[in-house]
Formats: structure tokens, sequence, C-alpha cells
């Protein structure tokens, strides 16, 4: 019996369900129906595509309402998941089966833009890794709403401490927050460290605290404990989850500017072995750092990147933030040499794509990164070393790093 394709087009509350053959696909030849997405009605799918002998099934990613069905359908059919403007109908011809029906016809065809869905390892740890970047833009968030609640009050702290939720800073703000408005007493609080003397401290803490204001500080405070304390529960869940793959990680770590909290992203986005991409241009194209192309009449109207996977741009545009900063490196170099001619922002993306193309080779080919660049003073590479170490073991891996000297005496 000939294997049949099946075409889904997702929605909320119903699915259109089309199956038909790859060498038939006339308007006659599919077999067309309608199912809900509760559990039970998914499970009536499943029994159905496998009656009519489907072995492919391809659907729209549509919003978030695509993952129970392919959840579902996962484990009995190799599943195919279309980006939605791929499946575009001409205007005034769009109905639900006909674009189940055209996206079976453009499946066959190959005209589809079709989306990575990794495994269930790898969505596991994304979902752990996402979560912490979102806490860290929700921390970030309520830091600046602190800032801005010290300057509707006068209080200029921010000016004279280095950090404003460093040790003396927070034990300032729950002062405040608990109705100490005294400025000599608030500033008896810091730090003997803090470079600055008790009557600079005591002049910027004086103002005007109202009890509103006290009890929004307050709960900004408790909103801060609860992120912090879910951050540490994220870290070590997600060093449990990457234990098996501890040595990708260092292997990663040792490019300059990637850090354990960005291997970490990185390797939960693109996969431990990057397996599904064949080459270094198809990784940097989905990552979206790879220049875009609009041909027309033999001139490239405009090469902007594509958006692709927008965690793993934000962390390799930091990545190469802090790669350029990293003396006597490869990156530094490169982007010494590319600044002038680009600027700055294009010289960090152009060193960002090939970032890009180094983890793709660390990953799919299990290699070790090599510097090329000057070699750095012995207690620099002890200091990044031991930094390393540091934050291997605070995450739950084992610190067994050799020294860059090392690894550059291999050159």
């Amino acid at each position: 019996m000939t294997d049949k394709i099946a075409g889904i087009d997702v929605h909320k509350r119903v699915l259109m369900v089309v199956v038909g053959t790859p060498s038939t696909l006339t308007e006659e030849s599919f077999g067309m129906r309608r199912f809900g997405t509760t559990s039970s009605e998914l499970r009536h799918l499943v029994t159905w595509l496998q009656q009519c002998g489907v072995r492919d099934v391809v659907m729209e990613s549509t919003a978030q309402y695509w993952k129970p069905v392919w959840l579902n359908l996962e484990p009995h059919f190799r599943l195919f998941l279309a980006q939605a403007w791929s499946n575009r109908a001409p205007r005034g011809k769009k109905a639900d089966f006909k674009d189940a029906k055209r996206l079976v016809r453009r499946h066959c065809a190959g005209e589809l833009t079709l989306s990575f869905v990794p495994d269930s390892e790898q969505r596991a740890m994304r979902s752990l890794t996402r979560r912490r970047a979102q806490l860290t833009r929700d921390r970030v968030r309520i830091l600046n709403q602190v800032e801005s609640l010290l300057e509707e009050t006068r209080i200029k702290l921010s000016s004279v401490v280095s950090d404003l939720f460093g040790g003396s800073g927070v034990r300032i703000l729950k002062a405040l927050a608990e109705g100490l408005s005294d400025p000599v007493k608030l500033a008896a609080l810091a730090d003997s460290r803090v470079q600055r003397t008790p009557e600079e401290l005591a002049d910027a803490l004086t103002g005007t605290v109202s009890p509103i204001q006290q009890r929004i500080l307050k709960q900004h405070l408790a909103m801060l404990d609860l992120i912090d304390e879910q951050m540490q529960e994220l870290l070590t869940e997600i060093g449990a989850s990457m234990s098996e793959h501890a040595e990708a990680i260092k292997r990663l770590c040792a490019i300059p500017g990637i850090r354990v909290l960005a291997a970490q992203q990185i390797l939960a986005e693109a996969g431990p072995r990057a397996s599904n991409f064949d080459s270094a241009p198809q990784f940097t194209s989905w990552v979206g750092v790879c220049p875009g192309q609009n041909e027309s009449a033999g001139e490239n109207h405009s090469s902007r990147c594509a958006k692709g996977n927008i965690y793993l741009r934000r962390v390799l545009c930091q990545v190469a933030q802090a790669a350029v900063r990293t003396k006597n490196s490869h990156w530094e170099s490169v982007f010494r040499r590319l600044v002038p001619r680009l600027g700055y922002t294009k010289a960090i993306w152009a060193v960002a794509r090939r970032i890009a193309v180094v983890i793709w080779k660390v990953l799919h080919d299990g290699v070790d990164y090599i510097e090329q660049g000057a070699l750095s003073t012995p207690g620099a590479l002890k200091r990044r070393v031991q930094r390393l170490k540091k934050e291997l073991r605070s995450l739950g891996y084992s610190d067994d790093l050799k020294p860059l000297s090392c690894v550059a005496a291999r050159q």
C-alpha cells in the first residue's frame, strides 16, 4: 500500500485534516475530516490516520496551538511543521480544507519552509533556559522601576554607591521600605568600603518617602527576592539536565566571550551536537546572523538578516561584544579590522556570525577551540581558567579544565 500524507490546518478549537497520496493529489483524491483539539479527539485523529495508512503529517505552526497536536502525533508519524507564511493562499481563495490540501501539495513539491522542532530532551532544556532568560528580563525591569521610584523620592542612592543592589544598597533599600527616613542612620548602614564620606551619603539619602512609595518599594524588593530564589532553582535544574553534555559546555567555554550560562543557552537552542544543521552557513542562516538577499535585476536591494532564533541571536550578540573586549584574542583583531569600514554595530554583527560558525564546528564535529590570536599573559590565562572552574563547580559540573596555555601550545 502506498504511504499517504496528511495535511492539518490547525486552529485553537478545531483541526481540518486531509489525506492524500503523493501520486494523485487531485481535489477528488483527498479524504477530509474535521476533528476537535481535546485529548479524546486527538486520539481519534491518531486512529483515523493510522487506518488511512498515513506515514507523514505536515501542519502549520499556528501560534502555540500546534504543540498539543504535535505531541500526540509524534510517537506514531513522521512530522513536519511548516511556517504559515509559506502556505499563504491567493487573495480571496482561503478556506480551511483548501489550506490543508495546499499544505500537502506544497510539501510534496518541496515549496514549504519547515521549522526545526527539537526532540523532547532538547525541548525540556529550552524550557528551562528560556524561563531563566525571562526571569532575567523581569529582574532588570524591576531594578529599573526601583531606580525610578528613588528618583521620585529625591533619594540619589545610585549616585553614591557603585551597585544599587549590592550589600550596602540592599540594606539601605530595606530600611527605607520599613519606614526609616533619618539620612544619618541610613548612611550608617553603608559598608566601610564605600568611597564616600558619611556626610555625602547622608546628603544623597535626604528625601521624602511617602507611605505609598514605601509599600511599592517593599513589593519590589519582595519580587526581587522571589526572582532570585527561582533563578537559583533554575540554575540547579539546568545544571542537572545538561550534566550529560558537560564536555560540550566546556568546549564552548574555551571560546572568548562565552561563559557557562551562555554555553547552556547555546546548547539548549542548537542541540548538543547541532546535528540538525549540515553546514555552518545553514546554522548561521537559522540563527539569523547571516546577511539576507533581496536580489532583483542583478542587484541586491537589501542584506537585512532574517529574524531567526531570537534567543540565540541575543546570546550571540552579547558573546560577540564580550569577545572583542578580550585582550590579544583573534576576535579583538577581527573587530579592529572591521570597525573602521562597517561601524560598531555592523562589525559586532559580523563577529557574531563568525562566532556562530565556530560554535557549529565545535558542536557538530566535537573539536576544541584553538585561539589564533596573540598569546596572553600567563596571569590572564590563569585567572580565566579559575573563573570558569568556579562557575562550573557552582552549576554542578566537574572543573577538570586544561589550562589555556596548553591549548595554545598545540597551534
